[in-house]
């Protein structure tokens, strides 16, 4: 009896001791006598690709296929990367291991569901047995969503895209084996099962989201990152700063509801989590040590080849602890586009680069999220460089807001959605436009309201 008396009073401590912050208290409240009914989830997943880095390791995915036994491979690029040097090398070894393969390089930057049809449709007819991304998000999105629909014959377009857009069925099917080899240092898609497009017809963002879509390998060869325009780096940079922000103060995974029935209707963005926590503090730390290096000098290999790590990192961290509102309201804002073509993408379509449309809403969203997890926004203000050492837990929002504002001026960054093509009329279809993304969205750490978002918008229309 006493050493019952003992864990119990034990278990009290614990309760009294657990962190008060609002969004991150994680209570304990299974002592003896408790009895909960769970309306929210108790557990989390870990799922990440396998992951191999080095430089000129890319001369080893023929033997990777060879390995696996690949008879029919499909090389998925875009009209601008299949000129380029990371393709070739790709293209050398598949050729020197004797790996036969056919290339489809209709890749659109910043895919739409049209073109993930005509890519869909190419991996049908041709029935591949393996598959090969070489290039930014955009293309190892579009080959993650071929793969799923050649193998998924009957499957209709809207059956897997995301709710409430589509009907957000759970992939049950097996999956040929995708190698992806990243290009850019921003999006982590070789590390997850999230595919991102423009959903023509509601003129939003949209995707699918699935552990089931994630590559069998990637390869993140450092050499690749020395092809990116400056621009290029910055605001592929810029995606792995917010990836890592949102999944360090995202809402916790014992607090995101509903409770799945099932483990195959766990999100595959979770909330955040004690190891997601890990990787992403670990991508800001390098976020705030290599990123101005890196976009101001392409020769700086040191700077390059750690925001390429950077990129795997918080992949690994947002992948599961998942992202929020500068994610989710970023999606209309890419998908609105009217008139505006960012330097150094060489596209024949206006386009609000998808590390640009995140992090243009950035200082608004954390200093409106600030209060709900105060401590982890002063470290994240702190990792980036600003003494916070006489700062107030309720000033953290607008500390951590300042410190991006400082970092976007520094890098030349558009001077809000207004140098973008937006005004104060657009707001309203803004808002309309993120309310789709609750599959984002809902993580935020502090509820909000269409009033909460117009607002947000209308902080973002100038950021200096």
């Amino acid at each position: 009896m006493a050493a019952r008396e003992r864990v119990v009073d034990l278990l009290r401590q614990l309760q009294r001791a657990s962190c008060r912050c609002p969004a991150h208290s994680q209570t304990y409240t299974q002592a003896p006598g408790h009895v909960t009914t769970r309306a929210t989830d108790y557990a989390f997943e870990m799922a990440c690709s396998n992951i191999r880095y080095g430089e000129g390791v890319t001369n080893e995915i023929g033997m990777d296929l060879q390995n696996i036994g690949a008879r029919k491979v499909c090389v998925m690029t875009d009209k601008n990367m299949a000129k380029l040097p990371p393709v070739k090398a790709v293209l050398d070894s598949l050729v020197k291991n004797g790996v036969n393969f056919q290339i489809f390089d209709k890749v659109r930057v910043e895919p739409t569901d049209l073109s993930f049809m005509e890519a869909i449709m190419f991996a049908r007819q041709e029935q591949f047995d393996a598959y090969v991304a070489v290039g930014g998000g955009s293309v190892m999105d579009t080959c993650k969503v071929a793969n799923l629909y050649s193998c998924s014959p009957d499957a209709e377009f809207m059956d897997y895209v995301n709710a409430p857009i589509g009907k957000g069925k759970p992939v049950t099917v097996n999956l040929r084996p995708l190698i992806a080899v990243p290009t850019t240092a921003g999006t982590g898609s070789e590390t997850t099962g999230v595919a991102v497009f423009d959903y023509e017809a509601m003129k939003v963002k949209t995707g699918i989201a699935s552990r089931a879509l994630k590559p069998l390998l990637g390869i993140v060869d450092p050499l690749h990152t020395l092809h990116m325009p400056e621009r290029v780096a910055a605001y592929s940079g810029f995606d792995v700063l917010c990836h890592a922000l949102e999944s360090y103060t995202a809402l916790p995974y014992n607090l995101r509801s509903p409770c799945p029935p099932n483990p195959i209707n766990r999100p595959a963005y979770q909330g955040s989590n004690p190891i997601s926590d890990v990787w992403s503090k670990h991508a800001l730390r390098i976020v705030a040590k290599y990123m101005k290096r890196a976009v101001r000098n392409a020769d700086d290999h040191e700077a390059r080849f750690s925001m390429h790590l950077a990129s795997v990192f918080a992949g690994i961290g947002f992948g599961n602890a998942g992202v929020h509102l500068c994610h989710g309201m970023s999606y209309p804002v890419a998908g609105m586009v009217k008139t505006f073509k960012a330097k150094d993408y060489n596209v024949d379509h206006p386009l609000v680069p998808h590390g640009l449309s995140v992090v243009l809403t950035s200082p608004a969203v954390f200093a409106f999220t600030g209060s709900m997890c105060p401590t982890r926004h002063l470290e994240a203000a702190e990792i980036l460089g600003t003494d916070i050492r006489t700062v107030k837990c309720e000033d953290a929002g607008l500390v951590l807001a300042d410190t991006l504002r400082n970092l976007l001026f520094d890098l030349n960054v558009e001077d809000g959605l207004s140098a973008v093509g937006y005004t104060q009329e657009d707001i309203p279809a803004l808002v309309k436009g993120t309310l789709p993304q609750e599959r984002v969205t809902k993580l935020s750490p502090k509820p909000h309201t269409e009033e909460d978002l117009a607002a947000l918008f209308e902080s973002s229309m100038k950021l200096y």
